[in-house]
Order: C-alpha cells, then structure tokens, then sequence
C-alpha cells in the first residue's frame, strides 16, 4: 500500500514539474545547459546543485527536476542532449553506494583539513578560541553552515578529487605498461617455443636420411664413393697382411 501511494506521489510530482516547466523560456533553458557543461566534472553534487549531504531521494527528485528543464525534446540549445546526459550520469553515481562513498570520503578529508586549518588560525585570535571552547563544537557547527565555509569546502573538495583522479590515472598508467611488458615476454616466449618446435620438427624429419647414412658409413665406411678413384693398394711379401711391409732387403 505504502510502495502504491510512494508512485502516485512520484507521478503527480512529475506532473507538476512537467506543468512548470512547460512555461519556463529558452534563455532559462539555455543557461542552465551553460551552468550544467561549466560545472566540475569530477563532483556530481555539483551537476544536481546539492548539497555534500543530500540523500538518495533528494538525489532522485533533483534529477527529475533538472531532466525536464534541459530535456532535448524541450530545450532547443545545440548541447542539450550533452547536458541530460550529464545529469543521468551524475545521478547515477551518487545512487552507486560505491561511488557515493568514495565522494563523500574525499568530502570528509577536505571538510577536516579546512577544519585543521582554521583551529590554526584559532590560536591567533584568542577571543575566538575562548568562545570555540565554551561553545563546545558549536562554534565549528555555526561556521560549516556559513556560505564562506560551503565556498571553501567546494573548492577543496575539486583539489582533493582532482589528485585523486591524477593518481588513479598515473596508477592506470603504470598497470598498463606492465600489461605491455608482460604480454611482451609472452610473445616473445611463445616466439622462442615456436622456433624450437620447428627446429626439432626439422631434425626429427631427417632422422632417417641421418640414420640411413650411419648404416652405410658403418657397412662400408671406407668404400670409395660413386665416380671417385682410389690409389691402388701397395702388395707386400705377406698376402694375408692388411697394412704396409716396407720391402726387406737381401744381402
């Protein structure tokens, strides 16, 4: 019952925006496409107009809102459909519980450094430490609610995702040419596999003219060869003997 009167609300909700939107002009259109394509592209807070601390369905409701005012069926500038894009991308993230959380991590380092920064300067003034110590926190909570400190945190929270994005790209970088190197080695081990593959399929092919020359050499290894001439063998006094007799003198 609760899911059926969530989607009749959404529904209406659409209406209405649809309604308002339809009277909106073109110079209104257009500049929010401007606003949409300038903003920073590493922070999706930034393409909805939220706030660090927007939940899902304010995320959700803003998108629906920016949608139709930028939709390319609506809005006639020449990157509107860039611009839709842009939102449905940077809705997308912030609903990603991955995503969302890695952002408001980086969010969180930049609100404590600028936090840091200002106890720094704290220590300088010592009327505004001893208000910040009575006040126990509030002081702090009174200062991250002022537009100066929301100007501030964005600005940080654009430096500290820029490095992020930086190093994770360098690391990219480096994962990559070691992908080359190994792929490089496995080639060329594959290469080298190769010849020897081919090199033994050579030698294992003339293992018989090999073979059949052994046995001839071993039949008659001293046989003269076809068409060659030989010096005829000296005769000795033994006819039995093989090897030379130098001719024995008679006295």
């Amino acid at each position: 019952m609760g899911e059926a009167n969530k989607s009749t609300s959404t529904a209406e909700e659409d209406l209405l925006l649809k309604s308002f939107f339809a009277e909106v002009s073109e110079v209104e259109r257009d500049n929010e496409v401007i606003r949409i394509l300038s903003c920073f592209k590493l922070n999706p807070f930034e393409y909805l107009k939220l706030p660090f601390d927007a939940s899902p369905e304010e995320v959700k409701r803003q998108y629906r809102k920016l949608s139709l005012l930028v939709h390319p069926d609506k809005c006639k500038h020449p990157q509107a459909k860039e611009a839709f894009g842009a939102l449905a991308k940077a809705q997308k993230l912030l609903l990603d519980e991955q995503e969302r959380d890695y952002i408001l991590s980086q969010v969180n380092a930049a609100k404590e450094e600028l936090l840091a920064k200002r106890k720094k300067q704290l220590k300088k003034d010592t009327a505004s430490k001893i208000k910040s110590l009575v006040e126990e926190g509030k002081y702090d909570q009174q200062y991250e609610s002022t537009e100066e400190f929301k100007q501030e945190l964005k600005l940080k929270v654009r430096e500290i995702l820029t490095e992020q994005e930086w190093r994770r790209r360098k690391m990219q970088m480096r994962i990559s040419e070691e992908e080359g190197r190994l792929k490089k080695d496995e080639e060329e081990t594959k290469e080298m596999w190769k010849k020897k593959r081919e090199h033994e399929e050579q030698w294992e092919g003339t293992r018989e003219q090999r073979v059949s020359s052994w046995r001839d050499f071993m039949k008659g290894g001293k046989k003269a060869k076809k068409g060659e001439t030989r010096p005829p063998k000296l005769k000795t006094e033994d006819p039995n003997k093989s090897y030379v007799q130098r001719p024995v003198k008679r006295g």
